[in-house]
């Protein structure tokens, strides 16, 4: 293989559109604008505007609320759990703590906690200690002879 060899798959790239190079180019004179009005003049900004009459965005009613403090839980599952178990990722016998969960890389970051979510099966015993976790999850690692254990969010404001 050589450098002048080397080419890109074909269609991969597209030549770019030179507009306004005369008549046999197929978009010379106007250059695809259209014969006069705004649009087909520069400095054009007009998207959502709707000649003076209230625009759609603005005439639909806002609906929700989008919390500022909102808390993000990095999500794991019983079946991963086990899996990583089974793949001796993560010592079954000691306790499971959200910092395990990250050293063997089944969570990469923990951002206001981790939550365990009930999704797969858990065989082994294990004694979790993370953040949160839904209440089927907390019964499937009971009804596994285990323990689950959820402790109060690291960062909680100090002023609450």
């Amino acid at each position: 293989m050589k450098l002048h060899e080397l080419s890109d798959n074909p269609g991969a790239t597209k030549p770019r559109k030179r507009v306004g190079r005369g008549p046999g180019s197929g978009t010379g004179k106007m250059g695809g604008r259209g014969i006069k009005g705004q649009k087909s003049r520069s400095g054009v900004a007009i998207n959502g505007y709707e000649g003076g009459q209230m625009p759609l965005y603005q005439r639909l009613p806002k609906r929700g609320f989008t919390k500022p403090n909102r808390k993000y839980y990095a999500v794991v599952n019983l079946g991963l759990i086990q899996k990583f178990i089974d793949a001796k990722k993560i010592d079954g016998a000691a306790a499971i703590t959200e910092d395990a969960l990250i050293s063997s890389g089944l969570v990469r970051r923990k951002l206001d906690g981790i939550r365990v979510l009930a999704k797969g099966d858990l065989t082994t015993k294990v004694d979790l200690q993370v953040t949160g976790a839904s209440k089927s999850a907390i019964e499937a690692v009971e009804k596994a002879g285990g323990k689950l254990t959820v402790t109060a969010p690291a960062a909680a404001n100090a002023d609450a």
